[in-house]
Protein backbone atom coordinates (compact mmCIF):
# COMPACT_ATOMS: atom_id res chain seq x y z
CA UNK A 1 0.00 0.00 0.00
CA UNK A 2 1.27 3.46 -0.91
CA UNK A 3 0.70 6.51 1.28
CA UNK A 4 0.89 9.89 -0.43
CA UNK A 5 1.68 13.14 1.37
CA UNK A 6 2.14 16.66 0.06
CA UNK A 7 3.50 18.13 3.28
CA UNK A 8 6.93 17.52 4.74
CA UNK A 9 5.61 17.58 8.32
CA UNK A 10 3.03 14.86 7.59
CA UNK A 11 5.69 12.79 5.85
CA UNK A 12 8.09 13.06 8.79
CA UNK A 13 5.32 12.25 11.28
CA UNK A 14 4.41 9.14 9.27
CA UNK A 15 8.04 7.97 9.15
CA UNK A 16 8.47 8.51 12.88
CA UNK A 17 5.16 6.82 13.77
CA UNK A 18 5.76 3.86 11.46
CA UNK A 19 9.38 3.17 12.38
CA UNK A 20 9.02 4.13 16.09
CA UNK A 21 12.59 3.78 17.41
CA UNK A 22 14.38 3.47 14.08
CA UNK A 23 14.62 1.70 10.78
CA UNK A 24 15.62 2.10 7.17
CA UNK A 25 14.30 4.78 4.83
CA UNK A 26 15.24 4.53 1.16
CA UNK A 27 15.04 7.98 -0.43
CA UNK A 28 14.41 8.20 -4.15
CA UNK A 29 14.09 11.36 -6.20
CA UNK A 30 15.76 13.55 -8.78
CA UNK A 31 18.45 16.11 -7.97
CA UNK A 32 17.08 18.87 -5.73
CA UNK A 33 13.88 16.93 -5.04
CA UNK A 34 14.26 17.37 -1.28
CA UNK A 35 15.93 14.19 -0.01
CA UNK A 36 18.44 15.99 2.21
CA UNK A 37 15.80 18.52 3.26
CA UNK A 38 13.63 15.66 4.53
CA UNK A 39 16.53 14.33 6.64
CA UNK A 40 17.38 17.82 7.93
CA UNK A 41 13.82 18.34 9.09
CA UNK A 42 13.63 14.86 10.61
CA UNK A 43 16.77 15.58 12.66
CA UNK A 44 15.24 18.88 13.82
CA UNK A 45 11.99 17.10 14.77
CA UNK A 46 13.99 14.74 17.00
CA UNK A 47 15.63 17.79 18.65
CA UNK A 48 19.12 16.44 17.97
CA UNK A 49 22.04 18.80 18.57
CA UNK A 50 23.72 17.98 15.24
CA UNK A 51 22.78 19.81 12.07
CA UNK A 52 22.15 17.55 9.11
CA UNK A 53 24.13 18.21 5.95
CA UNK A 54 24.46 16.32 2.70
CA UNK A 55 26.95 13.42 2.95
CA UNK A 56 27.57 13.43 -0.82
CA UNK A 57 31.35 13.24 -0.52
CA UNK A 58 31.68 11.47 2.83
CA UNK A 59 28.95 8.91 2.00
CA UNK A 60 27.80 8.80 5.66
CA UNK A 61 26.98 11.40 8.30
CA UNK A 62 25.83 10.35 11.77
CA UNK A 63 23.76 12.66 13.94
CA UNK A 64 23.86 12.04 17.70
CA UNK A 65 24.16 8.27 17.11
CA UNK A 66 20.44 8.24 16.28
CA UNK A 67 20.25 9.16 12.62
CA UNK A 68 22.52 7.67 9.96
CA UNK A 69 22.43 9.61 6.70
CA UNK A 70 23.93 7.95 3.62
CA UNK A 71 24.31 9.44 0.15
CA UNK A 72 25.35 6.89 -2.46
CA UNK A 73 24.92 9.13 -5.51
CA UNK A 74 28.63 9.20 -6.38
CA UNK A 75 29.41 5.62 -5.40
CA UNK A 76 26.24 3.62 -6.05
CA UNK A 77 24.91 0.61 -4.21
CA UNK A 78 27.89 -1.58 -5.20
CA UNK A 79 30.31 0.69 -3.33
CA UNK A 80 27.87 0.86 -0.41
CA UNK A 81 28.06 -2.92 -0.16
CA UNK A 82 31.82 -3.16 -0.75
CA UNK A 83 32.58 -0.62 1.96
CA UNK A 84 30.75 -2.62 4.63
CA UNK A 85 28.08 0.02 5.22
CA UNK A 86 25.38 -2.62 4.92
CA UNK A 87 26.40 -3.84 8.38
CA UNK A 88 25.59 -0.38 9.80
CA UNK A 89 21.92 -1.03 9.07
CA UNK A 90 21.86 -3.32 12.10
CA UNK A 91 22.70 -0.39 14.40
CA UNK A 92 19.80 1.06 16.36
CA UNK A 93 18.60 4.30 14.85
CA UNK A 94 17.12 5.76 11.69
CA UNK A 95 19.00 5.01 8.47
CA UNK A 96 18.20 7.35 5.58
CA UNK A 97 19.79 6.28 2.27
CA UNK A 98 19.70 8.84 -0.53
CA UNK A 99 19.81 7.52 -4.10
CA UNK A 100 18.82 3.99 -3.13
CA UNK A 101 18.26 1.84 -6.19
CA UNK A 102 16.32 -1.33 -6.91
CA UNK A 103 19.39 -3.49 -6.23
CA UNK A 104 19.76 -2.09 -2.71
CA UNK A 105 16.02 -2.28 -2.11
CA UNK A 106 15.99 -5.96 -3.09
CA UNK A 107 19.00 -6.72 -0.91
CA UNK A 108 17.55 -4.98 2.15
CA UNK A 109 14.30 -6.86 1.60
CA UNK A 110 16.04 -10.22 1.08
CA UNK A 111 17.99 -9.74 4.32
CA UNK A 112 14.70 -9.30 6.17
CA UNK A 113 15.00 -5.63 7.08
CA UNK A 114 11.78 -3.68 7.35
CA UNK A 115 12.02 -0.39 5.52
CA UNK A 116 10.15 2.49 4.03
CA UNK A 117 10.70 3.63 0.47
CA UNK A 118 10.06 7.35 0.03
CA UNK A 119 9.78 8.59 -3.54
CA UNK A 120 9.90 12.36 -3.76
CA UNK A 121 8.60 14.25 -6.76
CA UNK A 122 9.10 17.98 -7.18
CA UNK A 123 5.85 19.50 -8.45
CA UNK A 124 6.98 23.09 -8.90
CA UNK A 125 6.28 24.93 -5.65
CA UNK A 126 5.36 21.76 -3.72
CA UNK A 127 6.51 18.17 -3.38
CA UNK A 128 4.73 14.86 -3.32
CA UNK A 129 6.02 12.09 -1.04
CA UNK A 130 4.95 8.53 -1.93
CA UNK A 131 5.77 6.09 0.86
CA UNK A 132 5.73 2.32 0.50
CA UNK A 133 6.31 -0.11 3.36
CA UNK A 134 8.79 -2.82 2.49
CA UNK A 135 10.16 -5.91 4.15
Amino acid sequence: MVKVFEGLDDTIRYIEDTLCDGGIVLLIGNLASGKTTLVQNFVKKLNLKDEATSPTFSILNVYDDKVYHYDIYNEGSDKFLESGLLENLELKGYHFIEWADEKLENLVSTLGFEFLKVEIENLGNKREYRITNGS
